[in-house]
């Protein structure tokens, strides 16, 4: 069913293959009648930009994503047609959505059973293994869109469903109690800062680690209670233990998508330990002294995004002021420009395209 007058086409942003340049192209919408049970179509509002965006197009991951591909995976827009004879439908037409890096799992396996649908082996992945958020118009599905607050405002909400909803189930995982210490790699970029503010949220103390004085103010406004800037600093183990009494911290959060991040964590938590290994780079493996991960009683966890009810939680606490976005909006076509500028590290908070 359809109250929207769907385009023949609308605008994407293509990979063609892997490793070549974006292309900004018509392409097909397909119809509402052809949708499947399950699925839904959204008229896009905007859509965040994210790393994993960028090493899907550029094909750096040991898997690989399916090529031609409409990267992007944190959408936001208005449902306007559900496939026919899909059943008890959580959603409605007219209802403003979001699109996450998790498009639809079978919600029967173990896995999903377990609320890990992420893990699912039937998961289908927005901008990966099926078309994504860079378009005019999405196809998704019914069960794993998510409704977004009346409060929380669509460039705000884009974000909030990958850099958010991952750095909200990381920080949740993380082992940690009230008044504990969190060093944050990473945290003045898109995940970074807003698992700053995700720590606060839950009684954290942030150690903020990143590089440059745009990324300290912006890390320090939102509530890290100091800042290592690892281009200047000679020592981070021997400064993240000067903060924190010389015990070091109780947990660490890696956001960011270079090994180096990960590096160093070991070293600089105190015994009983949590390392969150979240951000992903394409080849590097995962350094840690064997002999002090165990000596120390170390946990090192895996954190992928979330699932549906992190989704949800972490979009609650953003509705209610208590985490804020920072983003700067651009156009589709700024595209390349933006994959530039993180491919440089340029990029304080977070983009987002506009419709």
């Amino acid at each position: 069913m359809c109250q929207h007058t769907v385009p023949a086409t609308m605008k994407a942003a293509v990979v063609p293959e892997a490793g070549k340049a974006i292309e900004i192209k018509d392409v097909r919408v397909k119809r509402p009648e052809e949708l499947a049970p399950g699925e839904c179509l959204l008229k896009m509002i905007c859509t965040g930009v994210c790393h994993t965006d960028l090493h899907a197009a550029l094909g750096d991951w040991p898997v690989p994503a399916k090529t031609p591909l409409i990267g992007g995976h944190e959408g936001v827009g208005i449902i306007v047609a559900i496939g026919a004879n899909t059943g008890n439908s959580p959603v409605k037409i007219g209802d403003r959505v979001g699109v996450k890096w998790l498009a639809n799992s079978c919600l029967n396996c173990e896995q999903c059973k377990k609320g890990r649908e992420q893990n699912c082996e039937h998961a289908e992945l927005s901008g990966f293994t099926v078309d994504g958020t860079f378009s005019e118009y999405v196809v998704s599905y019914t069960n794993h869109v998510t409704p977004i607050p009346e409060a929380l405002d669509s460039y705000a909400a884009a974000s909030i469903l990958c850099a958010g909803v991952t750095t909200y189930r990381a920080i949740k995982y993380s082992q940690t109690s009230l008044g504990d210490w969190i060093v944050l790699p990473g945290a003045g970029g898109g995940l970074g800062h807003l698992a700053v503010q995700y720590a606060r949220v839950r009684g954290l103390r942030p150690i903020a680690i990143d590089s440059g004085e745009e990324k300290r103010k912006l890390c320090m406004e939102l509530g890290a209670e100091a800042f290592i800037d690892f281009k200047e600093c000679k020592d981070i183990v021997a400064e993240v233990k000067r903060i924190t009494g010389g015990a070091g911290a109780h947990s660490a959060v890696v956001t960011t998508a270079s090994s180096s991040g990960y590096t160093q964590a070991v070293d600089y938590l105190r015994p009983g330990g949590t390392l969150m290994a979240v951000g992903l780079p394409g080849k590097a493996g995962l350094e840690a002294s064997i002999f002090f991960t165990v000596f120390k009683s170390i946990s090192i966890l895996g954190s992928y995004v979330g699932n549906r009810q992190d989704a949800y939680e972490a979009l609650d606490i953003a509705a209610r002021g208590q985490v804020v976005c920072k983003y700067i909006m651009k156009d589709l076509q700024a595209l390349t420009s933006v994959y530039d500028g993180m491919q440089q590290g340029a990029v304080a908070g977070r983009i987002v395209l506009k419709f």
